[in-house]
């Protein structure tokens, strides 16, 4: 045993069960490859400010769960507790949006951090895949993003998941709603931390977990009724397409996010068979970031998926991917010349795209097809002096136990034969 384990809160990913995670990230990402997404990838740590600018310094996010840290050089940094700041701070860098084409659509996949109590579905290390619609105000870029992710689910099989849907507003009609919340909530039973909360954004007070806050918010102002006429057009054409594409969702009030940045449209992804942490991605628009953070006007929308609870929801579901074997062909030699001989084999295969491992460390004849058994592989390729003297191999199809002598200028094609 090592002296050293994993911190707390984190995991390794180790095979099989990490071939069922790469498939996932795969998946969610087909559907974006396929609508113009390029991909990103940005550093693991970023400048503090740009997440308390972004994110929001009230957030949890900020307050209690980055991890920040100052560097040798003085530098204050945060390892990234999400994707869109970072995203667009590198969007915004690269001068994406002067190029002419927007919106720019990016997609992205990675690890993030958050200092959290460790439980099932809630890591401190934890995998998602993003996507971002950069510099575009249009309904459709919206519609667009929550129709992609609910493809990726579906692809995956996912069938008990939920998409709840929100408006949020905008810097027309927000601080209208703002204030009357606020009037509302000041004159409820708070602890002195949420009333802090209520000063500086008390939106957030409506997605407190809590019930003791939760029984409090009857009654309280609903963000729909004071909607300007603009966001109310623009959220019923984002449902409309929606509806049109054949995606449901539901109609959630109190939907707010835990990010500052968002702006009117904002969605949650929600799987029913993972108790208390249900929510297994979501997103929304967040048309004032890029000023927030020093750059130009530029209206965005995105989401983040959790490729971690994505997984806790196929296994709630009985789901199983249907992944392929990492080898498809393994090779057993017998004395030193088939070691020479099958492993220029193996390379040839290799090199022609046939997934083939190998005998290393001399095995023996019973512990080396012991091997070949617990590889996944279909077929072995066996070969010892006599074999190679008659210029023969001998090919085992280790499903049936049938075995062929097959000539040795000719196993590589006959392989490709056999496995289709």
């Amino acid at each position: 045993m090592s002296t050293f384990k994993a911190p707390k809160g984190t995991y390794d990913l180790i095979p099989p069960q990490s071939a069922t995670y790469l498939a996932v990230r795969e998946a969610i990402a087909a559907p974006l490859k396929n609508s113009g997404y390029g991909y990103i990838e940005t550093p693991g740590f970023e400048n503090v400010e740009l997440f308390a600018r972004g994110v929001g310094e009230s957030t949890d996010i900020v307050t209690k769960e980055m991890y920040a840290f100052e560097t040798k050089g003085g530098d204050q940094l945060a390892l990234r507790p999400e994707g869109t700041a970072s995203v667009l701070r590198a969007a915004l860098e690269a001068n994406l949006h002067k190029a002419g084409n927007l919106p720019v659509k990016l997609w992205y996949s990675g690890s993030y951090y958050r200092y959290e109590r460790p439980q099932k579905g809630r890591y401190r290390h934890f995998s998602q895949v993003g996507a971002e619609a950069i510099g575009t105000e249009d309904p459709a870029l919206d519609a667009e993003l929550i129709i992609l992710a609910d493809q990726a689910y579906r692809a995956l099989g996912l069938r008990s998941f939920r998409i709840l849907l929100n408006s949020l507003g905008d810097k027309e009609c927000r601080p209208v709603y703002r204030a009357a919340l606020q009037d509302f909530l000041r004159g409820l039973d708070l602890d002195e931390d949420t009333r802090r909360r209520v000063d500086i954004n008390p939106l957030r007070v409506l997605d407190d977990k809590r019930e003791a806050v939760q029984k409090q918010l009857d009654g309280a102002p609903k963000l729909r009724d004071y909607l300007c006429e603009a966001c109310k057009a623009y959220h019923e054409q984002v449902r409309e397409l929606l509806t049109a594409a054949g995606v449901a969702f539901e109609d959630d009030e109190k939907l707010v996010r835990g990010l500052d940045y968002y702006t009117r449209t904002t969605f949650e992804f929600v799987h029913d068979g993972l108790g208390s942490q249900s929510a297994v991605g979501g997103g929304g628009r967040y048309d004032g970031l890029s000023e927030m953070i020093g750059g130009p006007a530029l209206p965005s929308v995105g989401w983040a998926l959790g490729v971690d609870r994505t997984v806790l929801a196929l296994e709630a579901e009985g789901i199983t991917l249907d992944i392929p074997a990492a080898t498809a062909v393994y090779a057993v030699p017998l004395g030193e010349e088939a070691r020479r001989v099958l492993f220029g084999v193996v390379t040839e295969l290799r090199r022609s795209g046939v997934a083939t491992d190998f005998a290393y460390g001399g095995k023996g004849l019973k512990n080396a097809m012991k091997s070949a058994n617990r590889s996944g592989a279909r077929l072995a390729i066996v070969a010892g002096e006599r074999d190679l003297a008659e210029g023969v191999v001998q090919l085992k199809d280790l499903e049936s136990g049938e075995q062929t002598a097959v000539a040795l200028g000719a196993v590589a094609e006959e392989i490709r034969r056999a496995l289709g």
